[in-house]
């Protein structure tokens, strides 16, 4: 083409036949990559299927009642290893612990009294006695009168039933009993501030997400992953506020805090382990029973109040083998 004819063509023709130049960034952060969606909050609380670390779950009925209490199960062979949780949680509440430990043992995961899905007479009775009696009572229907070695294993409260059930030695299967961040001494000086922190929680939530989030955020757990199982286990459904609230009406059993447990601990004759969040959880009887090697001490780092959900793998029992593999 002539180039004397350049002149002559349109401006846009002109554009159409020179080589495209990329756009210059305006400035050293206008170059840089986009970031990566973030996840949203609904999905990162999403609530997760209890399937996923349990095998089954079934309902055990009580004979000569209308108690009928909700068990998670794990596992296949050797000693079972019978989980009780704390006040307000479920079960599945040690839905991270039986997802290790049942590649060692049987895992059996009970919602208490007035807690989950198990529904009774009287759900504000939490004495001492009633849940030692009921505990006792899902055990023999589960296992007649032959159970299999058992390693009672309690959070907080049931922490307390699983001392108290040792204590009774109507137990002859026991076989180990390990309490999960339960002290005496520093659970009578905190029932003293219990209703605040019961009345000031938040007690409506407009979906299983927002409850999990609050959990989270708010403290009372630190790994969201158990979060998402145990959390919607807690809450029912009220139809007349048109959202979630917490299962366990635990406001009302205030007559039941109160339960000696140090001493009852000590005298068990069973191999005993203590798992604490800190060292200073310690009462004086722990102490002591302590440095005369009555019990062993873990002391689990950076975990909250609810040692069994907050570690990353939940609790693996120290001194269960792995079932032998019979051969071909």
């Amino acid at each position: 083409m002539d180039s004397s004819n350049l002149a002559s063509l349109p401006e846009d023709t002109i554009e159409a036949n020179q080589p495209q130049q990329a756009p210059r960034p305006l400035s050293a952060f206008a170059s840089r990559p986009d970031r990566p969606a973030t996840q949203s909050s609904s999905k990162k609380f999403a609530p997760l299927d209890w399937k996923g670390y349990f095998d089954n779950e079934d309902d055990i009925p009580i004979p000569d009642s209308d108690d009928v209490f909700h068990v998670y199960m794990a596992g296949t062979e050797g000693p079972v290893v019978f989980c009780l949780h704390g006040g307000g949680f479920s079960g599945l509440s040690f839905a991270l612990s039986a997802s290790k430990i049942k590649e060692k043992a049987r895992v059996v995961a009970m919602d208490m009294r007035g807690h989950g899905k198990s529904t009774t007479e009287n759900e504000t009775d939490l004495s001492i006695e009633t849940m030692c009696n009921d505990v006792q009572a899902v055990m023999k229907a589960m296992y007649g009168d032959s159970p299999p070695a058992i390693v009672l294993v309690g959070h907080s409260m049931g922490g307390s039933v699983a001392v108290h059930v040792a204590a009774k030695k109507a137990l002859p299967s026991l076989a180990g009993l390990v309490v999960v961040d339960v002290v005496e001494g520093t659970a009578m000086a905190s029932l003293f501030h219990m209703q605040k922190i019961l009345s000031d929680r938040v007690h409506h939530f407009s979906s299983f997400e927002k409850a999990i989030e609050s959990s989270v955020k708010g403290g009372s757990l630190r790994n969201i992953e158990s979060a998402r199982v145990s959390v919607p286990a807690t809450l029912k459904y009220d139809d007349s506020k048109k959202c979630y609230i917490y299962r366990a009406r635990l406001e009302e059993t205030e007559q039941y805090w109160k339960a000696g447990l140090s001493e009852k601990f000590l005298s068990s004759p069973v191999p005993k382990l203590l798992l604490l969040a800190g060292t200073d959880r310690l009462d004086r009887t722990l102490t002591i029973g302590q440095m005369q090697g009555k019990f062993q001490m873990v002391v689990v780092r950076h975990t909250g109040h609810a040692i069994q959900e907050d570690g990353p793998h939940g609790v693996e029992i120290p001194g269960l083998s792995r079932p032998s593999q019979s051969k071909p």
